[in-house]
C-alpha cells in the first residue's frame, strides 16, 4: 500500500505561487523598459531586473523543481503531475534535507540516473514547531533504502 510522503502544499508551492510572483513582479521591470526607455536614472530599471532574474532563479531552485514522492514496501513513486516513474528503493544512496527553508525540502540522492534525475527533491508534510529538527521522513527513506539492500532467504 502507497504512503504519501510529500505534502498536499506541493501543487501551491510548485505550480500557482511561481506562476503568480514569476508573472507579477516581472511586469514591474518589463513596465519600465517599455514606458521609460530613455529614463534619466536607467540604474534602477536594471536593479529591479536583476532582483526578478534572482528571485525567478531562487524560485526555481525552491519552488518548480519540487516533486509529488510516495512509497511502498519496495518501490518509490515520483511525480511531476505530469508522469509518474517507479523507482526501485534500493537505488537510494543518500537522503538529506534543507532545514534552513520553512519547507524542509527533503533530497533523495538515487546511484543512477533517473527520468527526473539522479536527485529527487520533494516536501515533506508539514510539521508545527520542528524548527532546525531533522524531519523522520529522512530516517525513514534511509531505513526503507537500508532495508532494501539486505538479500531476503
Amino acid at each position: 500500500m502507497r504512503k504519501r510522503l510529500s505534502s498536499l502544499q506541493t501543487l501551491p508551492m510548485k505550480i500557482i505561487f511561481p506562476a503568480v510572483w514569476i508573472t507579477l513582479f516581472g511586469m514591474l521591470p518589463l513596465t519600465m523598459f517599455i514606458t521609460q526607455p530613455q529614463a534619466s536614472d536607467a540604474s534602477t530599471k536594471w536593479i529591479f531586473l536583476l532582483a526578478w532574474l534572482g528571485g525567478t532563479a531562487f524560485i526555481y531552485w525552491s519552488c518548480i523543481r519540487l516533486k509529488v514522492v510516495s512509497v511502498d514496501s519496495n518501490h518509490l513513486y515520483v511525480s511531476n503531475y505530469v508522469k509518474e516513474v517507479s523507482i526501485p528503493l534500493s537505488e537510494i544512496s543518500d537522503v538529506t534535507e534543507n532545514v534552513w527553508l520553512n519547507s524542509h525540502p527533503v533530497t533523495i540522492h538515487l546511484k543512477s540516473f533517473s527520468e527526473f534525475g539522479d536527485k529527487i527533491v520533494f516536501m515533506p508534510k508539514v510539521r508545527m514547531f520542528a524548527f532546525f529538527s531533522s524531519h523522520p521522513v529522512v530516517s525513514e527513506l534511509m531505513e526503507l533504502a537500508r532495508t532494501s539492500r539486505v538479500p531476503t532467504r
